[in-house]
């Protein structure tokens, strides 16, 4: 049953402080920045904001994580120098503030980025610094996870994990692993770099469960130990998943509409978030990539209300809950969350579960 918002719902949605744990900087470039970047480095590309648009914004049902990948070659080749990193950083900050996004962990690839004599401590710094300030300017709370890649040799995933470990002052606070799991489906083949970033004190997340499976890329993540998993909805598939996640308190970051393009699932409202918060898997709800999959936040919690019939204190407390297992420092999270808990005070709806009587009384 879908159940259109109303326009009091929809504002509310837009309206409240809202906290991102799953979104990638490369996945976020805008088109008009993606045409000036082109330009100014001569990048064989669209010049049209209506063509580029359509090459940054991956297909709705490519159906195939590998397809999907291919929407973010563009990106990468354009963000080859500091200055590119610059731009495309600030503007992901500038955008999330403006959806109320008051939180957000930013994450990337430096091994990416090293095409134009960069260093992996360049890309790192970079980005480092053009967050410092846009936070600053829009008042709001950033912090980094460094992606290492599945494809990449595990030593040179080690030596990124020390580069991310050297910048835990410029706010890098977590470590990942991504990329293409069909190819490179273990984890573990990486477990030495996680060592390194476990004990030089980031928090460790893994992407795994993008592809529609048994639940077992799951269960090969979390021989990894790790904080969170980045997506994690074929997690549902395999009862015995679920309840470990449940036991060790592993959060998952899903993103519906990046799912539905991977193929993770055929349609949003198939998605097995809310099926999954109801089990009681510590669930964050986010965009993974706000151009790629062309969503905002406050966009991606209104499909889910709208799709899979979430209630309004369902979605709250999946965006407290990004707080609660952010990688952030104690007295940051305390601050965030007394300010989200004082603005949530003053609306009933964010409390009140649905009677019997409610459309989305279960």
């Amino acid at each position: 049953m879908t159940i259109e918002p109303t326009s009091a719902v929809r504002r509310l949605i837009q309206a409240m402080p809202k906290a991102e744990l799953h979104l990638h900087l490369d996945g976020c470039l805008r088109p008009a920045t993606a045409i000036e970047l082109a330009n100014h480095y001569g990048v064989a590309s669209p010049r049209s904001f209506t063509e580029m648009f359509a090459t940054l914004v991956a297909p709705a049902h490519p159906r195939s994580q590998a397809e999907l990948l291919r929407s973010f070659d563009l990106p990468i080749a354009l963000m080859q120098h500091r200055d590119s990193l610059t731009k495309v950083t600030t503007d992901l900050v500038e955008d999330k503030a403006a959806d109320r996004v008051r939180y957000m962990e930013i994450k990337w690839a430096p091994a990416c980025h090293t095409g134009g004599g960069l260093s992996l401590d360049d890309v790192v710094d970079a980005v480092a610094v053009a967050v410092t300030a846009a936070a600053q300017r829009c008042g709001v709370v950033v912090r980094l996870t460094v992606v290492a890649l599945r494809s990449a040799d595990p030593f040179v995933n080690v030596e990124v994990a020390h580069v991310a470990v050297a910048h835990r002052s410029q706010g890098v606070t977590g470590f990942d692993l991504a990329g293409f799991e069909g190819a490179d489906p273990d984890p573990m083949d990486h477990a030495a770099a996680f060592g390194v970033a476990r004990d030089g004190g980031l928090g460790i997340t893994v992407h795994a469960g993008e592809l529609p499976d048994n639940g077992s890329l799951v269960r090969r993540a979390l021989d990894l130990h790790p904080h969170r998993i980045a997506h994690g909805a074929s997690a549902v598939a395999d009862p015995s998943v679920v309840a470990e996640l449940i036991a060790r308190r592993v959060t998952l970051d899903l993103c519906p509409t990046s799912n539905v393009q991977a193929g993770t699932v055929a349609s949003f409202a198939q998605h097995p978030l809310a099926r999954l918060i109801r089990l009681g898997v510590p669930v964050t709800i986010n965009t993974d990539d706000t151009t790629v999959s062309d969503i905002t936040l406050s966009e991606e919690l209104l499909s889910c209300y709208r799709e899979l019939e979430l209630t309004l204190p369902e979605i709250w407390r999946c965006n407290l809950h990004a707080l609660q297992a952010a990688f952030v420092d104690e007295p940051t999270r305390a601050e965030l969350l007394g300010l989200f808990e004082n603005w949530a005070e003053r609306i009933p709806e964010l409390h009140e579960e649905p009677t019997s009587s409610h459309p989305r009384a279960r």
